[in-house]
C-alpha cells in the first residue's frame, strides 16, 4: 500500500499553529479557573501563600462579589455622581454640574432585555473594589488601591465623555449611600435620609470629549 502523501509546509504549520492555539486556550482556561476557585473559597493555606499572584490575576477584571458559601448581598443602594471641571487658556477652572452615573445604568438595563455586563455590574463593583482598598480616606497606599482608582477614574471619565459636549481636565465623584427600604407597603412618602455622602478629592484625567 502506498503511503498517504505529505501536507505541504503551510499546512503542517497551520496544522500546528492551531494545535498550539488550542493547548493554550485550555491551560489559560484551567489556570482561571483554579485562580478564581481560590479567590472565591474560604481561607487555605494555598490561597495566603499566593495571594499576591491570585490578586493580581483577579483584579479588576475577574473580582467576585460573593464568597464560596458565604454569600453577601447588598444592603444599601448607592448612588455615584460625578462633575467635570475644564481649565480655560487663560487659567480659569470652569466646573460642569452634576450628573448621576448610577442613573444612567439603571435606565440602560431597564430598557435592554439583555443588559451588559458594563451597565449592570462595572460601575457598582469599581466602587467596592475602591473602598476595600482605601478604607475610610482616599489615598492609595497600596498597587491595589491605585489601581482601583485608576480604574474608577476611568470609568467614570469614559462616561462623562459620552454624555457631555467639550473637553475636561478634571473629574470629581460624590457617592450617596442610602439604605434599602423594607418590604412591605410604604409608610410615608418622604425620601430615605442618606446614611453616607461621600465627595472624592478632584481627579487629574487624560483630556477627554471634543
Amino acid at each position: 500500500m502506498a503511503a498517504p502523501p505529505e501536507l505541504p509546509i503551510s499546512a503542517r504549520v497551520l496544522k500546528a499553529g492551531l494545535c498550539t492555539a488550542v493547548a493554550l486556550c485550555v491551560a489559560a482556561s484551567f489556570i482561571h479557573v483554579i485562580l478564581v476557585f481560590f479567590h472565591v473559597a474560604p481561607a487555605n493555606t494555598v490561597s495566603k501563600r499566593y495571594s499576591p499572584l491570585i490578586n493580581t490575576w483577579v483584579y479588576p477584571f475577574f473580582e467576585q462579589n460573593w464568597r464560596l458559601f458565604a454569600p453577601d448581598p447588598e444592603s444599601v443602594n448607592r448612588r455615584i455622581l460625578a462633575r467635570t471641571a475644564h481649565t480655560g487658556s487663560d487659567g480659569s477652572v470652569q466646573v460642569g454640574p452634576w450628573f448621576d452615573l448610577t442613573v444612567v445604568d439603571r435606565s440602560a438595563v431597564e430598557r435592554d432585555p439583555f443588559p451588559s455586563h458594563t451597565a449592570q455590574n462595572m460601575l457598582r463593583r469599581a466602587w467596592a473594589g475602591y473602598v476595600d482598598s482605601h478604607g475610610g480616606d482616599d489615598k492609595a497606599r497600596t498597587e491595589r488601591a491605585l489601581m482601583m482608582q485608576k480604574y474608577l477614574r476611568n470609568i467614570a471619565a469614559d462616561r462623562a465623555a459620552v454624555r457631555q459636549d467639550g473637553t475636561f481636565d478634571f473629574i470629581q465623584l460624590r457617592v450617596v449611600t442610602l439604605p434599602i427600604a423594607a418590604p412591605g407597603p410604604a409608610t410615608g412618602v418622604s425620601p430615605p435620609t442618606p446614611v453616607d455622602n461621600r465627595l472624592l478629592p478632584w481627579w487629574k484625567v487624560i483630556r477627554h470629549g471634543k
